[in-house]
């Protein structure tokens, strides 16, 4: 062989490799939207990256994850959601409050994970048949209020007054409102209601309760307390207050116990639906998830400060106990 033509044959061979990997088609980007910090949400994302896994998506390898975090300052999020639709994601997982993302577009999937019931907080119209481009998962349980009456009652027998919380901006404030009245009146307990649009209202909400005799609260869903954890745990610890939460995020920063619906399990069917979109599927074909598992999470160390004994009935049930 000349060596001309050997050296024409070498290039041609180095060429090979970079003419290969640009006709690979670019990875896809799912948009990660949330009002909380990084380190707040952490625990989450091996959830949703469970989920992508079981359509055969993986991180790095094949999907690429955009992540957008407000750190609990719910006014960013419309920005940020924005910027994920510039960007022209391909599906956006928005965790915990998702009207940014649906207000940002029509026509990119949207996932959601809410602790509301979708179709009367607005995000759908129908759970077996969403709109458009939104479907998702939600941790939302009509009957969950009689069961935090229940546990309330449980942990701190002598309570005779039980304090919802609750921000009366919320679209289903009522609801909620009823459905606790109900159960507080069940088990012959007089239900306050505590409205708290905003941060500055906590303290004040907190300080009316105690004037009540032996009150126990109980925190509605809600993303505004979601975001505020720290500050209602240290306000129920400053007043011993017997309280019941709705996420395990409220145990865990020191609260006395938490009942809600597995926020991880919603994260994985949010990170499977995000997966099925980008194999081709429509989120109008994919009903919103509703939930399945309920956890109990109690903090022992809570419960002596506050001078409680937790019966034994309650940890043999628990899902997590926090010593």
């Amino acid at each position: 062989m000349k060596r001309r033509d050997f050296i024409a044959l070498l290039g041609g061979a180095t060429s090979w490799p970079f003419a290969a990997m640009a006709q690979q088609p670019a990875m896809p980007v799912v948009g990660f939207l949330t009002s909380r910090t990084a380190q707040q949400a952490e625990y989450l994302l091996p959830s949703l990256r469970a989920g992508l896994k079981e359509s055969g998506y993986v991180e790095g390898q094949n999907v690429t994850i955009d992540y957008r975090y407000a750190n609990n300052r719910n006014d960013l999020l419309a920005g940020l959601a924005a910027e994920l639709v510039a960007r022209q994601v391909a599906v956006i997982v928005a965790g915990g409050t998702s009207r940014p993302a649906i207000a940002a577009t029509r026509t990119i999937p949207i996932v959601f994970t809410t602790g509301f019931d979708p179709v009367a907080a607005g995000l759908v119209s129908s759970l077996n048949k969403p709109d458009a481009n939104v479907t998702g998962a939600t941790f939302y349980s009509g009957a969950l209020g009689s069961k935090q009456v229940e546990i309330l009652i449980e942990l701190a027998p002598r309570t005779a007054t039980i304090g919802l919380l609750v921000n009366p901006n919320l679209i289903n404030a009522a609801t909620q409102i009823q459905s606790l009245r109900s159960a507080a009146a069940s088990v012959g307990r007089e239900l306050v209601v505590l409205s708290a649009g905003s941060e500055p209202e906590f303290a004040s909400a907190y300080a009316e309760l105690m004037k009540r005799p032996n009150p126990g609260l109980i925190v509605s869903v809600d993303p505004l307390f979601d975001s505020h954890r720290d500050r209602l745990v240290a306000l129920a610890e400053q007043h011993a207050l017997p309280t019941v939460y709705y996420l395990r995020d409220f145990a865990k920063a020191g609260g006395l116990v938490s009942y809600g619906a597995s926020i991880l399990d919603a994260y994985r069917q949010a990170g499977a639906y995000a997966g099925r979109i980008l194999k081709g599927v429509k989120p109008a074909d994919l009903p919103v998830q509703l939930p399945t598992r309920f956890e109990l999470v109690v903090n022992l160390k809570t419960a002596r400060t506050f001078g409680l004994t937790i019966p034994a009935t309650v940890l043999a049930t628990a899902d997590e106990v926090i010593e």
